[in-house]
């Protein structure tokens, strides 16, 4: 589907090409300004008992000197939503002024006694007023317009006292619990989830109240972005102007996964200038999500000189510094005024086979090995093959990568049956066996070279000049020839949008040719790789497009081996560069839902709504089910995040009271009431009588 654009914002953002924020009315939260260009703040939530006052004070405390902006409190009833005055108080006392907000569901009362006590309240539209019961109901007009005024009943003392107080609110929608009214007109759709906070929104205007933030939160990154594109057309259509968005990915667990998860969606959001505050729910301690916030927000950064001009941000320095051949300034990327593609639903772009790239191919995942300077077969351990010398075979991972870079090093012994290899084209030349060896060449190199394989990976820098689209001349000679991978990096300052414009213009010009996207990461630290790569590549993934992916960093942070995350966990100095690389490559397939290679954990950050120790308990089941590939396990704190926050979960293993679980199949309850001691076990049973099981391999 192509979109024809008169206004760029009838489609979601300022411009395709050009990283500009999306102006959003400003909102006061105590004394922090938030949208109307404003910095993007960043947040988090605590995890204690709201009633263990000075626990929760200490946690705050921690969050806050990591650098959180705001801090959330669930107030799950009167008695916490009361409590809430005691732990401000508290901390006013201590010197700490950062404004609170408190975290409501199902209780309306306690929303309107925390809005009189903290600075914002964020409500749930799936359940503020409507109980969620997973039953379809046929609503005529006359029914639903009923129901909408029962909401605006129960909806306006709030919004009366947030007025009056001068509290801010948040309506957060979540893809998992949408009201059985919204699921029943809309379905569980993006779209279900935009109306669920329009129709909260339109009574908060009618009071002439609008000191608002929304969110549309999804534990798929696909949903959550669909979400807020369409959020942001609609208000556009409707009001003629855009509330400030709070984003987040729910339950993206913990780890490595749980910063790709959140970095593929929040980051695809943030490089078109979406989003005024952000949230990363880590199964983690809360201070440990501010530092992977501030990873992601940092990148749009602007530092402004004395006069006002707007300097470069960290990363536009980091490319500029390590690619000596760029300028300072930053090309303009050739506008677009049809988009070739439809934003709002995921479709995979169309593309023919190229051997097993392309068409309806998984994407692959391609290692570069080539800074090693010997290739050894204990090298190829990192990136999913493990050779037994004794028996002469290899074991292949299931993620295992499909091709490896190696330069001009041509490898010096047998090589695993799957695993196939890109050198140089002089390297292939000198080849014996051109059924495992490809060559990859620069762009219009390709069309001048005499020799060519069945398979050839051709380089396209895309927009890092002053060439206009006009000039990619090179694109014609390989145009849906048969045997073309297309391989689009770009050294441009705005990597991300340089490459989608390519990929559009491919669509515009009819080419069909499979693309494997490139992406070099220029930070440090293994969190800035994680958030580098997610955001980049989950971007481009999210809408389609790539056929796979190939990861690098720059040599001073191959060569810094021994790097930290923010965190101060150390994943380069317990694995291999390449290790982490290739792991990266295939959790970010993961996260965009479009290769299956592992487990995947729906897991909450906790709270103080939590009934069992989360952290521990998910390090547990991933223990003893990270070998079911495919298979999706949610683990939820406590009834409010299941189960309808599990959204598309195959299991679901949920606290339902102090010690006690109620396990889930899908959406049906199995189990109520396990005693958490054997609850794990009694998941494994499940997962057995629902055939999901297979023994792991020792």
């Amino acid at each position: 589907m192509a979109v024809e654009l008169k206004n760029i914002m009838q489609l979601y953002c300022n411009s395709l090409t050009e990283y500009s924020r999306l102006v959003t009315r400003e909102v006061k939260i105590g004394d922090l300004l938030l949208g109307n260009n404003h910095p993007i703040r960043v947040q988090t939530m605590t995890t204690t008992d709201t009633m263990d006052t000075i626990g929760t004070v200490e946690q705050t405390i921690r969050c806050i000197e990591a650098g959180a902006e705001l801090v959330r409190i669930t107030a799950p009833s009167k008695k916490e939503a009361e409590n809430l005055r005691n732990i401000k108080d508290e901390l006013r006392k201590r010197g700490y002024t950062t404004p609170l907000i408190a975290d409501i569901h199902f209780t309306p009362n306690a929303a309107e006694i925390a809005a009189r006590i903290i600075e914002k309240v964020r409500v749930n539209p799936g359940n503020y007023v409507d109980k969620k019961k997973f039953e379809f109901i046929e609503y005529t007009d006359l029914e639903y317009n009923e129901e909408i005024d029962r909401i605006r009943e129960r909806f306006t003392p709030l919004v009366k006292i947030c007025r009056e107080y001068g509290t801010a609110m948040r309506i957060g929608t979540n893809h998992g619990s949408l009201s059985d009214r919204i699921m029943s007109r809309y379905g569980d759709t993006p779209m279900g989830m935009v109306e669920s906070a329009m129709e909260f929104l339109r009574i908060a205007r009618a009071e002439s109240y609008h000191n608002i933030v929304l969110s549309m939160k999804s534990s798929n990154p696909q949903v959550m972005v669909q979400a807020y594109r369409l959020l942001i057309q609609q208000m556009m259509q409707e009001f003629h102007e855009c509330y400030p968005l709070h984003l987040g990915v729910t339950e993206a667990g913990d780890g490595e996964d749980g910063r790709v998860k959140s970095a593929a969606g929040i980051g695809t959001l943030l490089e078109d200038g979406i989003g005024d505050t952000i949230r990363v729910s880590l199964t983690e301690d809360p201070e440990l999500e501010i530092p992977v916030c501030r990873d992601l927000v940092k990148r749009y950064e602007r530092k402004m000189t004395d006069d006002g001009e707007n300097k470069m941000t960290d990363v536009e320095q980091k490319l500029s510094t390590a690619n000596s051949q760029l300028s300072t300034k930053t090309v303009a990327i050739p506008p677009i005024d049809k988009i070739p593609y439809d934003p709002f639903v995921y479709k995979r772009r169309e593309t023919f086979a190229v051997n097993n790239i392309g068409e309806k191919h998984v994407p692959v995942v391609i290692a570069d090995l080539s800074k090693i300077g010997s290739i050894s077969t204990d090298d190829l351990q990192s990136i999913g093959y493990t050779y037994n010398e004794a028996t002469d075979k290899w074991t292949i991972s299931d993620a295992a990568a499909d091709y490896v870079f190696t330069g001009n090093q041509i490898l010096h012994f047998a090589l695993p049956g799957t695993l196939k290899v890109i050198v140089y084209p002089s390297a292939w030349q000198q080849a014996e066996d051109k059924t495992k060896y490809f060559p990859i060449f620069q762009d219009s190199g390709y069309a001048k070279a005499d020799t060519k394989s069945d398979l050839n990976f051709v380089m396209i820098d895309c927009f890092n000049d002053d060439t206009s689209v006009n000039d990619f001349t090179y694109l014609d000679a390989l145009a849906n020839d048969k045997s073309v991978v297309l391989c689009l990096s770009s050294t441009h300052l705005h990597a991300m949008p340089a490459v989608r414009r390519m990929f559009m213009e491919l669509e515009l010009r009819d080419i069909h040719n499979p693309a494997v996207i490139i992406c070099d990461s220029y930070w440090q630290t293994a969190d800035e790789h994680l958030i580098h790569y997610a955001t980049e590549c989950g971007a481009l993934l999210l809408d389609g497009f790539g056929d796979g992916i190939c990861l690098g960093i720059n040599s001073d942070g191959y060569n810094n081996a021994s790097v930290n995350n923010a965190s101060g966990r150390n994943y380069l100095n317990n694995s291999t560069i390449e290790q982490f690389i290739n792991s990266t490559a295939f959790s970010i397939l993961q996260a965009t839902r479009t290769r299956i290679s592992k487990t995947e954990y729906i897991s909450c950050p906790s709270c103080g709504r939590t009934l069992f120790e989360l952290q521990e308990t998910t390090a547990k089941i991933r223990a003893v089910t990270n070998h079911l590939k495919g298979v999706k396990i949610a683990i939820m704190g406590c009834i409010v995040n299941g189960p309808g926050e599990m959204a598309d979960a195959d299991f679901g293993y949920v606290g339902s009271g102090v010690g006690k679980i109620t396990l889930y199949r899908g959406k049906e309850v199995v189990k109520r009431n396990v005693n958490s001691d054997i609850a794990v076990s009694e998941l494994i049973l499940l997962l057995k009588e629902s055939d999901a099981w297979v023994e792991p391999v020792v």
